[in-house]
């Protein structure tokens, strides 16, 4: 049977650790600008993030309830955890600000490297007070290119799995040689609406303001796998179904129920419905689990076709209209953010379309991305490709939310929002490597130190 005491002490961590959180304050004249910090969390006030959407029915509230049980729970070796992963549930990647969200401001990771006995060693870069990472290598060892998911941890010593011996990757040598890159887990609020919105729409967006995305330098284009001898009208193909991937850090996700699968098998190492086949194929460690991979099916539903209602469901974040810096200062940024070429890329809003879910239907998306890849410059390059996204190119990160995220960018490298919108800043086109946000950076830095503090202040409301 699953526990979830595990997941109760995320919790817990989660709330007694907001009181370090940095709290809000008002920045005087004449100081230079500064990122307010995550917002306080307030629970007193509806809609709250975190709550699903408006308007579902009794019976899709009921398998979102039963879904998101499935979502929190912890797994084991006998539910078929491992042999190699990175967490055994998903709300520990995804708790923060509450549960479907991001890293937490305690990384559960530390404590589960030794779970149950394990004998992982902690890779230097995971820490308590930073983000849930996992890595990747960027090549093989003869040079060729890897790019996968290489899991932080193994079940070695676990006392649920007796007599398994695996070896964690080697992490300090990838470290010194630049050969391993992070990513931190994406926020899953609002990602049903994500879903919904149709390929006309992201294309309709990509085409628009040409003139001044060319000034600005500015291009994106959607993740495109075109598969063999491939037909279709559209520009932008997915490779198995003609249509534009949109989850993921480099939207290589069609869908919500592949990313669930993914996540699923990559990072807690369980074999599911999409993906058969173990990543770890040693016999003496793979070979534990009690417990079949439909065994957790409700309703006919199995985990990952649960994981991907749970946060089909979900609703998006709840933006706030006068925290921090006051409504005046809020609005006054919203439009600098407009001026200076941010919503060229960060789309404030997008539609969804007709939906067969009511409350998915035709509704406004506030996410703050088109959905693109952008090129991002050697600056935030990772070296990675997936699917058509190249090793400069990422997703632009829906920013809905980003007022109570504590870590930002793939890798989680800054806690600093300015740090963040700098880094956005590299290359050059005499070298042909120009960041896409090469101008529209310029133009933030640019600003005064009053109209910086609103345009922080803009972002860190949503």
């Amino acid at each position: 049977m699953k526990r979830y005491y595990l997941a109760s002490l995320v919790v817990a961590a989660v709330v007694a650790s907001l009181s370090f959180l940095p709290t809000e304050t008002a920045t005087p004249a004449g100081t230079a600008a500064k990122d307010p910090g995550p917002r306080p969390l307030v629970t007193n006030v509806q809609p709250a993030t975190g709550d699903y959407l408006p308007n579902l029915t009794a019976a899709q509230i009921a398998l979102a309830n039963t879904s998101k049980t499935e979502f929190m729970s912890v797994e084991h070796v006998p539910d078929g955890l491992g042999p190699r992963m990175n967490l055994d549930s998903c709300m520990g990647c995804h708790v923060y600000p509450a549960v479907g969200g991001t890293s937490p401001p305690v990384n559960p990771q530390v404590a589960f490297a030794t779970f149950r006995g394990a004998d992982n060693i902690l890779p230097a870069f995971i820490t308590k007070n930073g983000p849930v990472r996992e890595a990747r290598f960027v090549k093989n060892p003869d040079g060729s290119p890897d790019g996968g998911v290489h899991s932080l941890f193994t079940i070695a010593g676990r006392d649920d799995a007796p007599g398994c011996a695996l070896a964690q990757p080697d992490f300090k040598t990838a470290l010194s040689n630049n050969n391993v890159i992070f990513r931190i887990p994406t926020p899953t609020f609002g990602a049903g609406l994500i879903e919904q919105i149709s390929d006309s729409t992201i294309l309709a967006n990509q085409a628009s303001n040409t003139a001044t995305k060319q000034r600005l330098g500015i291009k994106g284009r959607a993740n495109i796998v075109l598969s063999g001898s491939a037909v279709s009208g559209q520009p932008n193909l997915n490779g198995n179904d003609g249509t534009i991937a949109r989850f993921g850090w480099k939207a290589q996700n069609k869908s919500l129920l592949l990313f669930s699968g993914e996540a699923y098998n990559v990072e807690m190492g369980i074999t599911n419905d999409l993906f058969q086949t173990e990543r770890e194929e040693n016999a003496a460690c793979n070979s534990y689990a009690t417990t079949p991979n439909d065994a957790t099916m409700t309703n006919t539903l199995s985990a990952i076709e649960q994981f991907a209602v749970f946060m089909r469901f979900l609703g998006p974040p709840i933006p706030s209209i006068f925290s921090p810096g006051g409504s005046k200062s809020i609005w006054a940024g919203s439009q600098t953010f407009n001026n200076i070429g941010c919503n060229q890329c960060h789309t404030p809003a997008l539609t969804t379309g007709n939906s067969t879910v009511p409350a998915l239907r035709n509704k406004t998306v506030r996410l703050y991305s088109d959905l693109l890849l952008h090129d991002m410059g050697p600056g935030l390059a990772d070296r990675i490709s997936q699917g058509q996204a190249g090793a400069r190119e990422f997703r632009s990160a829906p920013l809905w939310g980003l007022g109570q995220r504590i870590f930002f960018l793939h890798d989680g490298r800054t806690t600093d929002l300015i740090v963040a919108i700098q880094q956005h800043q590299s290359g050059s086109t005499q070298n042909g490597d120009a960041s896409e946000a090469n101008a529209v950076t310029s133009n933030f830095n640019n600003l005064s130190d009053t109209a910086k503090q609103d345009l922080l202040n803009f972002l860190r409301s949503l």
